[in-house]
């Protein structure tokens, strides 16, 4: 790490470890969804709003502080990006968990819940790597594996839409599903994509 001669603001770290944390409560709200009772769904997808609405408040929190200070612990644009790609993955959430509300869907294709797992676990590891960012530790494993799972994801998503379009479902569920799919395959991106900014960031205080 490079040696400062001059003290960094700090609190950003805190900011960021609240942000991926209030993604894994995300995280948790899709796995209850998969257990729920329709009539269940409306209260669960205003729980989850409410995480997303405390995720942008997170995030512009960030964005206050940013504009605040003389001194940052890296990079400003580098800020920008990964306070902007944590919040991505809460909106792509909270959209799966509306879109299902929404469309009325009664029963989610089987695979949903692989996609579903995967984004748990890689809302664990955001969490846990955040605070690192603090001290540019233990970093290495936490991008490699969230890459790792973003293409478990791909994988599951591919043959979700091959599911989708064997003929078993109506031409209108098909539009329904795919849509709620391609979203959670959207929020595993964005966890690659936050995965990515750690890495440049540690690459360049290195």
């Amino acid at each position: 790490m490079r040696f400062r001669l001059t003290p960094r603001e700090t609190s950003f770290y805190d900011m960021f470890a609240a942000s991926a944390d209030n993604i894994v409560t995300g995280s948790k709200l899709l796995m209850e969804l998969l257990g729920a009772d329709t009539s269940a769904r409306a209260e669960i997808a205003e729980r989850m709003r409410a995480a997303e609405h405390a995720g942008d408040d997170a995030t512009h929190a960030i964005f206050h502080q940013l504009n605040s200070s003389f001194i940052t612990p890296f990079d400003r644009e580098d800020i920008y990006t990964l306070a902007g790609s944590l919040d991505d993955i809460m909106d792509f959430m909270e959209e799966a968990v509306d879109l299902v509300v929404l469309y009325q869907v009664e029963e989610l294709p089987k695979g949903v819940e692989q996609q579903i797992e995967v984004l748990a676990r890689a809302a664990e590891l955001t969490a846990e790597a955040m605070p690192n960012l603090r001290t540019m530790t233990n970093l290495t494993e936490y991008w490699i594996e969230v890459n790792r799972l973003e293409n478990q994801a791909d994988q599951i998503h591919r043959k979700l839409l091959a599911q989708l379009f064997n003929g078993k479902y109506d031409a209108i569920e098909v539009l329904k599903l795919k849509q709620i799919v391609d979203v959670l395959e959207e929020a595993a991106d964005a966890f690659e994509h936050v995965a990515n900014t750690v890495e440049t960031i540690a690459v360049k205080e290195s």
